[in-house]
């Protein structure tokens, strides 16, 4: 008997780079509310129609004043004018000073702020006056109109994902709405005969080999961080008909499937076939750990993806394959998952030969405390890790090597 050798597996970079090359952003660009746009993609540049600041301005409460009326610390100059932010002042004439508090526009003539704690009021004089106690040198505490942002700057970019920061930016220069791309349509669900919605049956009342469906509520927070529209299609039962019947009915109105479970190669596992059967599976078997079962496919005109049913294994490539793939789907510009150098604190002494992504979590002294449990079944790991080691196929760890860290904060938002 002949016996076909497997074939290698894929390496993850080479899994991502072909993943994304599959990619056509998607058409249909909709239009919100500034308030509305966070985690949205934009979907054309935002141009500043104003400076900002409009107009010189104090960064401080204080006295505007002239450099050239202060030859020493002590002078005492009248006070001619009060300018609260929201108001404008009169020119400011020689050898006199202006009451002016934080926002406020600089008068016309003023070259400098000295701030309050810097100054003295004079009692007991009749008119307003002050004692300036330091020199200030010229522009000081002045914010310079444009210097934030000039008008006709690119503020935002086409591409560019939106957060607080984003939203405040565009605010500041008069952005009601915004053009963003649409969100992605994903179903999702689960294959598994032996997966039990949480509430349907109690823990002590649970059969033999049955588990709580635990991937169903991640993997939905997952989606929906990532920007999606999810529909959440339940549990498919392992059957190839139940199979093919499912994955028909949510190809027709969504642009992305997930699934979660079935991609292996036992004879439980119907989604290659089921796939293959309606469109085409492109490739599978990649070399990570967790989570070399993973595929891709093409069901008409929605992309397939499908998640190794283990949680840590299906909890991991979401990060590193299927949320790249969504922010891309979205056109946005920055889709690789972040990492950074950090310090391990422990051994790792048995690497395995596929790319490894370890659970970690940041300690006191800035290095790195491993989980002591890396099953891909062992979800408390992600709980208590606050991200990943991205270790390279057959990559020992000694206490005090430097490694590749992806903290959740990054790849979960």
């Amino acid at each position: 008997m002949t016996v076909t050798p497997r074939p290698p597996l894929l390496p993850l970079d080479v899994a991502l780079a072909r993943l994304l090359s599959l990619v056509t952003p998607l058409a249909g660009d909709v239009t919100v509310p500034v308030g509305d746009a966070d985690g949205r993609v934009l979907a054309a540049d935002v141009v500043s129609a104003l400076h900002v600041p409009p107009q010189d301005n104090s960064s401080m409460d204080g006295y505007a004043v002239r450099c050239a009326d202060l030859a020493a610390p002590g002078v005492v100059l009248p006070v001619t004018q009060r300018i609260p932010a929201g108001s404008s002042g009169a020119p400011l004439l020689p050898g006199t000073v202006a009451r002016i508090f934080t926002g406020a526009p600089v008068p016309p003539g003023a070259d400098a702020i000295v701030m309050q704690e810097d100054c003295a009021v004079v009692e007991d004089s009749g008119a307003p006056q002050v004692q300036i106690n330091a020199l200030p040198q010229s522009g000081q505490y002045i914010r310079r109109a444009g210097e934030d942002v000039a008008c006709g700057d690119v503020v935002l970019s086409s591409g560019q994902r939106l957060g607080p920061a984003e939203l405040g930016l565009a605010a500041s220069i008069g952005m009601a709405t915004l053009s963003v791309v649409r969100r992605p349509r994903v179903a999702l669900f689960s294959t598994g005969d032996e997966l039990v919605m949480p509430g349907t049956v109690a823990p002590q009342d649970m059969p033999p080999g049955a588990i709580y469906n635990s991937n169903r509520f991640f993997l939905s927070a997952l989606l929906r961080r990532a920007g999606c529209v999810v529909t959440d299609m339940g549990i498919i039962p392992d059957h190839r008909e139940a199979t093919v019947h499912a994955l028909r009915e949510a190809a027709q109105s969504h642009d992305m499937i997930l699934t979660s479970g079935g991609v292996s190669v036992g004879e439980e596992d119907h989604i290659k076939p089921a796939v293959e059967s309606l469109g085409r599976l492109d490739h599978w078997q990649i070399a990570m750990k967790p989570g070399k079962p993973f595929a891709y496919g093409r069901i008409g005109a929605a992309h397939f993806l499908g998640l190794p049913g283990n949680p840590v294994s299906s909890y991991v490539t979401f990060v590193v394959l299927v949320r790249p793939f969504l922010l891309a789907m979205q056109g946005a510009s920055q889709v690789a998952t972040k990492s950074v150098a950090a310090r391990a604190d422990f051994t790792w002494a048995r690497p395995d030969r596929r790319r490894e992504f370890l659970r970690a979590r940041r300690n006191a002294q800035g290095g790195l405390d491993l989980f002591p449990n890396q099953s891909s079944g062992v979800l408390t790991s992600a709980v208590w890790g606050d991200g990943l080691i991205d270790n390279p196929p057959g990559c020992a760890i000694a206490a005090g090597d430097t490694v590749r860290f992806i903290p959740f904060s990054e790849a979960l938002v």
